[in-house]
């Protein structure tokens, strides 16, 4: 049974960073492209990462966090990562992982609240 799991989610002023993690379980998660999305208050998911296995090692990000969030997993520890550096108001959302492709998976998310 897939479970995901995320995590690191708080308070934080506009310009700080916050690092979000995803344990994974009950699926290969080596061999699994994986996804960040995220739900701001009244509206729809938005993407915000893949990150590809290790074989591939490539990452993609949308514009609106390009440059500013990092994606990265720990295949030993079963973990995604999602690095947010910068932060603005505009990225309060809860933020979901998931296999890339399967909204089925996505976990119960963790808020991310910036504000002063």
């Amino acid at each position: 049974q897939v479970q995901l799991v995320e995590s690191g989610g708080e308070l934080v002023q506009p310009g700080g960073s916050l690092r979000l993690f995803c344990a994974a379980s009950g699926f290969a998660f080596s061999e699994a492209y994986m996804t960040w999305v995220r739900q701001a208050p009244g509206k729809g998911l938005e993407w915000i990462s893949t990150i590809e296995t290790v074989a591939g090692g490539r990452t993609y990000y949308p514009d609106s966090v390009k440059g500013r969030f990092i994606v990265s997993r720990d295949d030993a520890k079963n973990t995604l990562y999602l690095q947010m550096n910068g932060l603005k108001p505009e990225d309060t959302a809860v933020y979901y992982c998931q296999k890339t492709g399967d909204d089925t998976t996505r976990g119960q998310g963790t808020q991310v609240t910036v504000s002063s």
